[in-house]
């Protein structure tokens, strides 16, 4: 029996600047394993949503073709997965890139010691952050809880230079293993055409995710400081999914571009990214914040429980052009403009008073780029509950947010087209106009497009009396 070298894809979809790929490939022929794991991940806030689930197996379809469909797959217990492995092959060494998530973290040391016990050389690295999260600590050796200190005094004075790791060259593959599944066996598509739409948006798979960071590189990122707030320019790189799924690894990302764009553009860009490595900062060092308030001030309060409300929130029926064009676009393209994601949880949490973890279940299953230490962060920062989280008092307003950052209502209207030949002037707060505006704008206010749900100031005096509660 022929000693085999196991790399087990996880989050590192990709064959280049892959380490642990690498390393496999130094130490025998490789034999690449994907294990959707169906059985750690038990909390509902861990699971896979659907969107995600739906790029997860276009991704590993065009990861396959790659590796010369070579790519094994299997669904369970990875432990169990594992152990059938250990039995029925030789193994030389095993190796994969880490994961953070608290319940990843304890399924790993648990397979670390197995594989250790039955005398096989396991080799993990870090294949999709810039810092590990151990590494970046205070002079008193505790974690962060700002984003400014980490960043500049705790990251950017770490070496994270280029690794150097090219494509891999003259690899030999094992033959396929009699035990694998093959991609359909993962059961990831959903039963329902909702997902069947996003074909019309994405490109998916490593070459994709290059091709798409070389077009923001070269046309975006200019511009890129001032420009990433309006969610019509193209000063966004969208790669959150590519990341996420490590189509593209953040140190290609990094290093690339350093000198190619004015310094300010591209100092902002990488801080987008240092916000990235703080999430997963937070979650490895906070592991509790997944599920619970970071800070605890916030168990007692009051939230709403208003299922009509939640649920005009989720279909985009506001009331509200801004919030209701970016819930519209999430449900359409399984991604939203990051400013607009801010706008839309600062209504949620702050004009209806609805706990961030639900705004968090939603975007978990609508979101392609769904990534359980961006959620959490984000979700806790606008509510106020989270490290360096924006002060409760601070609420985003609609209206001046959609006139600031959709002048002209390109955007809210492209999402939102029942008030396309609404007058600029009313766009964003419609009620403001009177019956002649709606008549010549062929609408029916209150039918075809809803009146608001709730009174921005009123709901901000509420939220500011509920924060009040819990202050001390």
């Amino acid at each position: 029996m022929n000693k085999i070298a196991i790399h087990w894809f996880r989050r590192d979809l990709r064959v280049e600047d892959n380490p642990s790929l690498q390393f496999a490939a130094q130490n025998g022929p490789i034999t690449p394993i994907y294990i959707l794991d169906t059985v750690n991940n038990t909390q509902k806030e861990f699971k896979l949503g659907e969107a995600s689930a739906w790029w997860l197996h276009h991704s590993l379809h065009s990861l396959d073709k790659s590796l010369a469909n070579k790519l094994n797959f299997f669904s369970g217990d990875p432990i169990e997965i594992i152990k059938e492995l250990i039995e029925n092959n030789e193994i030389e060494s095993f190796s994969w890139n880490r994961c953070y998530s608290p319940w990843e973290i304890k399924r790993d040391t648990e397979i670390k010691v197995l594989l250790k016990e039955n005398n096989i050389n396991v080799k993990t690295f870090n294949g999709s952050l810039l810092w590990e999260p151990w590494e970046i600590l205070k002079d008193d050796n505790t974690p962060y809880k700002v984003f400014s200190p980490f960043y500049r005094k705790g990251c950017l004075v770490k070496h994270n230079g280029p690794r150097g790791i090219v494509s891999l060259e003259n690899v030999t593959f094992c033959k396929k293993l009699d035990s694998s599944g093959d991609i359909d066996s993962l059961n990831l598509l959903p039963n329902h055409e909702w997902k069947d739409k996003f074909e019309n948006y994405w490109n998916i798979g490593e070459k994709a995710a290059m091709t798409k960071y070389i077009h923001f590189r070269d046309n975006g990122l200019t511009g890129y400081k001032e420009g990433r707030n309006f969610p019509i320019k193209d000063n966004v790189s969208i790669l959150s999914p590519h990341l996420h799924f490590g189509e593209i690894s953040p140190h290609q990302i990094w290093h690339d571009n350093k000198d190619l764009c004015p310094e300010k553009d591209v100092a902002h860009f990488h801080s987008e990214l240092g916000w990235r490595e703080f999430s997963y900062y937070l979650i490895y060092h906070f592991p509790f914040m997944c599920t619970e308030n970071l800070n605890k001030r916030f168990d007692k309060f009051p939230w709403s429980t208003n299922k009509d409300y939640l649920n005009a929130w989720k279909k985009g029926n506001t009331g509200y052009p801004i919030v209701d064009a970016g819930m519209r676009q999430l449900w359409e393209t399984g991604y939203m403009h990051n400013r607009v994601r801010m706008v839309v949880a600062s209504f949620l949490v702050k004009n209806l008073l609805i706990d961030w973890r639900k705004g968090l279940e939603w975007f978990n299953d609508c979101l392609c780029d769904a990534d359980l230490a961006n959620n959490t962060a984000s979700w806790q920062w606008t509510a106020g509950s989270g490290a360096d989280a924006a002060p409760y008092f601070r609420i985003f307003n609609p209206i001046l947010q959609g006139k600031k950052f959709d002048p002209d209502g390109t955007y809210t209207k492209k999402y939102v087209p029942e008030l396309e030949n609404m007058p600029t002037k009313y766009l964003f707060a419609p009620w403001e106009a009177d019956d002649s505006v709606f008549k010549e704008a062929g609408i029916e206010y209150g039918k075809d497009y809803p009146k608001p749900i709730v009174s921005i100031e009123e709901s901000r005096d509420i939220a500011l009396k509920a924060y009040n509660q819990i202050k001390g």
